[in-house]
Parts: structure tokens; C-alpha cells; sequence
């Protein structure tokens, strides 16, 4: 019912910063709730940031005052704007969509790898 398609990882130095971006498919102020999360290898999958239908916006410890979370409503677009970029921030990135339509419906991208070395 949403796909989700994440894009704007890459390679970059400590200190550099990435966009992420998420394009869903449909209305995304019709998801409750939509979440980066992040997996590092040999880690669990990670809360990022989240950002409510209303606006509110929530940060993980390890990237708050680095990384902010927003949308583009009209361009049902979902962002991740990563500064000061850390080795420790390298991982997948994954788009999540979290919807309450008569049921819970929950959706991921395909993630997008973000390398942070010199």
C-alpha cells in the first residue's frame, strides 16, 4: 500500500555531511508516524529519528544536535539531513512508514549505505 524508496547515501569524511531522502508513494500525512532507523554490521537495527503527522520530531542520543529529521508534504518526501558525520555513523540507512488505517500497517524501504571514513 506505500512503498518507499530511500536515496543520497554515499562515501564522505569525518566532519562531512548527507542528505538522505525517503519518496513515498502516496499521502505521507496519512502515515502516524515515519522513522529513520539504521543498521550497523553485527548491530540490531536502530531508531534514527522520528517525525509525527502533526510535526513533532524525536532524535536517538548518539545524533542529536547532528542530524535533523523534516518532510516536504507537497513532494511526500521524507528527509534526514546528517552533519558532523562520525566512522560511528556508518551503516543502512532505512526509511520507515508507521500507519493506523482501520489496522497497523507498517512499511521499510530498501536502505541506502552511508560510509563514513578517510
Amino acid at each position: 500500500q506505500v512503498q518507499l524508496v530511500e536515496s543520497g547515501g554515499g562515501l564522505v569524511q569525518p566532519g562531512g555531511s548527507l542528505l538522505l531522502s525517503c519518496a513515498t508513494s502516496g499521502n505521507i500525512l496519512s502515515i502516524n508516524v515515519m522513522r529513520w532507523y539504521r543498521q550497523a554490521p553485527g548491530k540490531e537495527r536502530e531508531v534514527v529519528a522520528a517525525i509525527t503527522s502533526g510535526g513533532s520530531t524525536d532524535y536517538a542520543d548518539p545524533v542529536k544536535g547532528r542530524f535533523t529529521i523534516s518532510r516536504d508534504n507537497a513532494k511526500n518526501t521524507l528527509y534526514l539531513q546528517m552533519n558532523s558525520l562520525k566512522p560511528e555513523d556508518t551503516a543502512v540507512y532505512y526509511c520507515n512508514a508507521d500507519a493506523e488505517w482501520g489496522r497497523r500497517y507498517n512499511y521499510w524501504g530498501q536502505g541506502t549505505q552511508v560510509t563514513v571514513s578517510s
